[in-house]
């Protein structure tokens, strides 16, 4: 198992391991060379080092580019192949190693074909097709194959570790966000979806260094807030605002905790970690490929000199701006005879200088004021209004200054950005590629995690059951909009998928990435006023989005495929295709939503009937297919019967599969009863006599304390007491002792008889007086708990006695109420002792116990104790021996009949009836149609080649990826055609020969 488990490790990763292989022996050749060398050609080589030997010219070929992923577990397949010249060149590394084991590596005369001209070799074929021989590396295959299979195991996790370790990164990230839930750990797992994920062909150096020193400086920040003289550490602190998700020390990631560093160590050192890796294999320095690197000498000489022709235009701007706000101050200061601005001087001479000017100044000034006073006035109110004017045009420089300030901020920002996302959608190398269906297959997970756990997004619904709430016509508000969000997402992700618009998508990306972010560690907590840390429902779902966002963003990078042709489980025919394709087609209105969507979003001439018809036709034709695909695979030869393997596994399922339809009621209720059944005694017992329509005589109400379970002695002892009657054996071994339970009434009433004065005169008339029957009932109620199972809570039922006019039981009752005598009143046939509570409602007693039916029920006796004031009545049973049983109580037995588990109850409830016409009917009905009108499908299914009807329904939906219109409408006419004229789909299906 060991070294099973190894082998697949080893082959997931031999593509990273033959590339690493491939650049050690280059490095190690490069290495010898250099030491090899005489001593006085060390600067020549230095200088001449990009030699066309094989180490270099590996480099030279796009090195950058072809391993852009051999430290992060990309595709390592494209190392350039050496060409002819280079191999021809390869005597300047033979002849150096006179001493050692020369290389040849010129190419012998191979029998096989040639790679085409601008075929690359991988690393794995480098390796197998070397015509060199190296020790080392002999060496290190030997001491590798020598290793026991532990370290084997350990080497095989190490390279796969190794080889996807920018995956591992991301992961640690991701985790330490979903653990932390702070804003400060908030910001590289949106960097990872909307940068390092869509940079092409991979993140660059930027990228780790920011994610490396951004992580460095956030666990420094961390430790400095973990010391206790700050306010918000304190104990009282902490324990104030335990369990508040929006604590401000706790949301900054700021909160003083033992382990608040353990995810940022581990994430800090798997990114230096991969940044090692980075380092070795020479992708670490440079963010573009290889040629853009050629290319850069050059176009920074043209830039040099074109700098003089071409200014930065922002400080042309200001340079024009500062010109011609000269060309208009020095027209004024000529006027104003004010002195030009003088070239700076050195400090002590420009004292002086100005100390002189400002002497000839204040001169000159005096003899202005002596001369011509109305002059200097009015040139003095000029001047003012100059100055004021220069102050103006000085505020608006400077006006000008800070916008053009604003405007190099904004582009040295802005043109980064815009250059970034313009490299995702202008990429030059762009391998498209389709990863919709496991997009889809993320948002379904997540669809089902919120239907199942639902009350994880919102408040006051913890652990709730969706499908009880839903039964009570509840539907949660929480639950709804995130299944309506979800839902959305979907269909606009359909939607831009088949519209192909990757610049779409790159914006529903960043909307959908900020998002997620903002509803998940923000509003969630808000609405549900716990961590998102403490919600494990709400991790999970996280968790699966952030793996819609790795592929959509790989979508996004790769962009979509030119050509969307049907379903992506029609691809290839076989079992497992089938039946995934056709429980996709039973899920309601999955298929019928997807084509309309289809048909909606997707240029074609076909209306939306015609295009249902298209896709009904192409889902028969594959299934068909399968079918003819799976007759080839296993041919049955002619004139040859049915295997007893064939007809009795497929047959003989059936079969049994009818029969359990058929007699599914019969069989669920009985295992309901004796296997699945559990007992649910009753948690309450009351009892009512009730006279007429006056209050009540006798109530009383006894729980679990006075509800004894039978023991084996007790059952034994109620056989022995009916061996002699079958019927009602019979009835008595259908429970077990655990099912039958035995209630002690009280015989005093648990409540005092409140009747007013005037309806006790009123009864008391009626007693004596009326010639009309009274009733006298006896009712029993039993509750039961619905947590242990059943469907019905409270069963009940009664016994009723007629009392006639001349009946001495109203005689003995009215001398009681008048005061008049104190003797019992014994009412005959009264207490049934055996009861039976089944599932429904009703609780009769037992027939089968009774052989005289209500004959055979016990005599009671009524007394009515205590003065005019409080009055109650006591019930006994007659002729009661007090050696053998309590007679002070109303001894009532009661079979209990099994109930359905909580899980089965919505199945149990419909009873035997209610599951022939529920379930049996429609289940029958349905297998109807799989055997009914057979005769009316034969000639379009029982097709013997569908590989013509199936080219001509992709050449439909070819055609109309490529825009050929008038094209696709000539096809559907044809194969529309087709399925009208059976002579010609016949021609269509007949096998080749």
């Amino acid at each position: 198992m060991v070294d099973g488990m190894t082998q697949w490790l080893n082959a997931l990763t031999k593509q990273y391991v033959d590339t690493s292989t491939v650049l050690w022996i280059e490095r190690y050749l490069m290495n010898r060379n250099i030491s090899q060398m005489p001593q006085g050609e060390d600067d020549h080589s230095s200088q001449n080092s990009e030699s066309p030997t094989v180490e270099t010219r590996l480099d030279e070929l796009d090195t950058d580019h072809i391993l852009s992923s051999s430290a992060t577990g990309g595709d390592l397949e494209e190392l350039m192949d050496t060409e002819q010249t280079t191999l021809q060149n390869i005597d300047y590394c033979t002849t150096s190693m006179s001493s050692e084991p020369t290389l040849d590596l010129k190419p012998e005369p191979d029998p096989q074909p040639s790679l085409p001209p601008h075929r690359t070799r991988t690393a794995s074929e480098l390796l197998t097709d070397r015509q060199f021989f190296l020790e080392e590396l002999q060496d290190s295959e030997q001491f590798y194959s020598s290793q026991n299979r532990a370290l084997k195991l350990l080497f095989a996790l190490y390279n796969l570790l190794a080889a996807n370790s920018e995956l591992v990164c991301y992961f640690i990230i991701v985790l330490n966000n979903m653990v932390t839930a702070s804003v400060i750990s908030l910001v590289l797992p949106i960097l990872i979806f909307l940068w390092a994920m869509l940079a092409v062909p991979r993140p660059g150096k930027t990228f780790w260094m920011t994610a490396i020193i951004y992580t460095e400086v956030m666990v420094v920040v961390k430790y400095l807030f973990q010391f206790g003289f700050f306010p918000w550490n304190s104990n009282l602190e902490t324990t104030i605002n335990e369990g508040k998700p929006f604590f401000p020390p706790r949301i900054l990631g700021l909160e003083k905790t033992d382990n608040y560093i353990r995810y940022d160590l581990i994430q800090l050192f798997a990114l230096f970690f991969h940044r090692s890796l980075l380092r070795r294999y020479g992708l670490w320095d440079g963010d573009g490929n290889l040629q853009d690197k050629k290319k850069k000498p050059l176009e920074t000489s043209g830039e040099i000199e074109r700098a003089p022709e071409d200014p930065d235009p922002g400080h042309s701007q200001l340079e024009e701006a500062k010109a011609g706000q000269d060309e208009n101050i020095e027209p004024e200061q000529s006027q104003d005879l004010s002195p030009r601005p003088e070239p700076p001087v050195p400090p002590e001479r420009g004292e002086k200088k100005r100390s002189s000017v400002l002497r000839f100044r204040r001169k000159r000034q005096q003899a202005k004021d002596t001369k011509e006073p109305k002059e200097s006035s009015k040139s003095k109110k000029k001047l003012k209004g100059n100055r004021k004017e220069l102050a103006s045009k000085r505020l608006r420089m400077f006006g000008e200054k800070v916008k053009l300030l604003l405007l190099r901020m904004t582009r040295s920002v802005y043109r980064p950005v815009y250059g970034f996302f313009s490299d995702i959608l202008h990429t030059e190398y762009r391998a498209a590629t389709d990863v919709y269906a496991l997009m889809f297959l993320t948002d379904v997970i997540d669809f089902i995690i919120i239907v199942f756990g639902f009350w994880a997004f919102g408040k006051h619904s913890a652990a709730a059951d969706i499908a009880s709430t839903l039964s009570e016509d509840q539907v949660p508000e929480a639950f709804l909009v995130m299944l309506l969000i979800q839902f959305t997402t979907m269909v606009i992700d359909r939607a831009l998928y088949l519209r192909k618009t990757v610049l779409g998508k790159l914006v529903f990306q960043v909307i959908l990435v900020f998002g997620i972010h903002l509803w998940m560690f923000f509003i969630l907590p808000a609405v549900t006023e716990r961590m998102f840390s403490q919600n494990p429902v709400a991790q999970l779902w996280y968790f699966v989005k952030c793996i819609y966002f790795f592929l959509s963003a790989y979508q996004i990078r790769c962009g979509y495929p030119t050509r969307i042709l049907g379903n992506f489980l029609t691809k290839k025919y076989n079992h497992l295709n089938l039946f995934l394709f056709q429980g996709f087609r039973l899920v309601p209105f999955l298929v019928e939503l997807r084509a309309v969507m289809d048909w909606v979003w997707t240029d074609t001439t076909l209306s939306l009937s015609n295009w249902m018809c298209v896709e009904d036709i192409y889902a028969n034709i594959f299934i068909i297919k399968c079918s003819r695909e799976t007759e080839k695979k296993y041919p049955q030869p002619k004139g040859q019967k049915k295997k007893k393997i064939v007809k009795y596994g497929m047959g003989g399922l059936i079969i049994v599969f009818l029969i359990c339809i058929i007699w599914f009621p019969l069989l669920f209720i009985s295992l309901v009863r004796s296997v699945v059944g559990v007992v649910n005694h009753p948690v309450d017992v009351t009892v009512t006599v009730k006279l007429g329509g006056y209050e009540p005589l006798f109530t009383m109400s006894v729980q679990q304390q006075s509800i004894q379970p039978f023991t084996e002695e007790n059952y034994t002892r109620l056989t022995e007491k009916f061996s002699r009657e079958p019927v009602a054996m019979q009835f008595i071994t259908l429970y077990n002792y655990e099912d039958i339970v035995k209630a002690n009434i009280e015989g005093s009433s648990g409540s005092v008889w409140r009747i007013s004065p005037p309806s006790r005169q009123e009864l008391i008339k009626e007693l004596l007086s009326s010639l009309v029957d009274m009733t006298l009932r006896f009712t029993w109620n039993f509750q039961r708990d619905l947590g242990k199972g059943g469907t019905v809570e409270h069963t009940s039922d009664k016994h009723s006695i007629y009392l006639k006019p001349n009946d001495p039981v109203r005689a003995g009752l009215a001398s009681l109420l008048q005061g008049n005598s104190t003797k019992p009143v014994r009412v005959q046939h009264m207490f049934p002792k055996y009861i039976r509570a089944p599932n429904g409602a009703e609780a009769k007693p037992v027939s089968q116990l009774y052989p005289d039916d209500e004959s055979s029920y016990l005599d009671v006796n009524l007394t009515l104790n205590g003065s005019t004031v409080l009055e109650w009545w006591d019930i006994h049973i007659a002729d009661c021996n007090p050696s053998e049983e309590n007679c002070g109580v109303l001894p009532m037995i009661i079979f209990n009949d099994k109930v359905s588990p909580p899980s089965l109850g919505f199945l149990a409830g419909y009873g035997i009836m209610g599951l022939y016409v529920s379930v049996v009917l429609v289940i029958g009905k349905f297998v109807r149609g799989f055997f009914s009108e057979i005769s009316h499908s034969i000639m379009f299914e029982e097709l013997p080649s569908v590989d013509r009807i199936l080219k001509l329904c992709t050449d439909i939906f070819l055609v109309r990826e490529t825009g050929e219109l008038e094209l696709e409408e000539e096809l559907y006419s044809k194969l529309i055609f087709l399925y009208r004229s059976p002579e010609t789909m016949i021609k269509w299906t007949r096998e080749k020969d």
